[in-house]
């Protein structure tokens, strides 16, 4: 069978193959984003507890706060994001990718401020710090390949660099030279030297600004 095209591949914004996981924390992206950013994060709930149901509760606002004591930090948070890949590589969708998830929060990258409206979020479960599984990193390889077909993709950053000394995630346990060598793209589009977990952005000077134009905790994602 010939390969499927991009465009059968997506309905409004939706990777069909992906399980489709309809979140109602999302907006409309501004009328002039370029679509042209990835950033992964990781994320597990309770920390370190995998394969429950409780990432697709919170993200579309059904988590019970009181089932347990780590909840309570997290009561009332609305927070979302595109996709996100489980331990044995399963891929979830949340929010169209036409549409703005609420996952980067106050960030920065390529110079430009507020990543979400020209982002896709992309979660890892995993606990921020600690090592990914083989299937996640297939699974992770393929999905930015379909979004580099469908939109202008040109960067990978992590949560932590796009908001640095707030957010600490995928962390060091992600593998960023595996990520490049299974999708070949130019060192360019991912942060350089992995940015050694910092973003001078803070300080007015953005390494992303260098890139030509053409990757934690939940409780401050939006």
């Amino acid at each position: 069978m010939p390969a499927e095209t991009p465009a059968a591949a997506w309905q409004d914004g939706w990777l069909k193959s992906a399980r489709a996981v309809p979140s109602p924390n999302h907006g409309p992206r501004p009328k002039d984003a370029r679509i042209d950013l990835l950033v992964l994060h990781s994320i597990s709930l309770p920390p370190g507890r995998y394969g429950g149901p409780e990432i697709e509760q919170l993200f579309c606002n059904q988590l019970d706060w009181d089932a347990h004591p780590y909840f309570a930090g997290l009561r009332g948070l609305e927070v979302s994001s595109h996709f996100l890949i489980r331990r044995d590589g399963a891929l979830l969708q949340f929010v169209s990718c036409d549409d703005r998830a609420w996952h980067a929060g106050r960030s920065c990258w390529r110079g430009r401020d507020n990543c979400n409206d020209d982002s896709i979020g992309i979660e890892l479960e995993g606990l921020e710090g600690w090592s990914f599984a083989p299937a996640q990193y297939q699974a992770l390889a393929l999905l930015c390949q379909a979004l580099a077909r469908r939109y202008a993709i040109a960067h990978v950053a992590g949560h932590e660099h796009v908001a640095p000394g707030r957010k600490a995630d995928p962390g060091p346990g992600f593998d960023w030279a595996r990520l490049r060598e299974a999708l070949r793209w130019p060192q360019e589009c991912f942060p350089s030297a992995t940015l050694e977990q910092r973003n001078p952005a803070v300080d007015g000077s953005d390494p992303g600004q260098s890139v030509p134009q053409g990757a934690g905790s939940a409780a401050a994602m939006q």
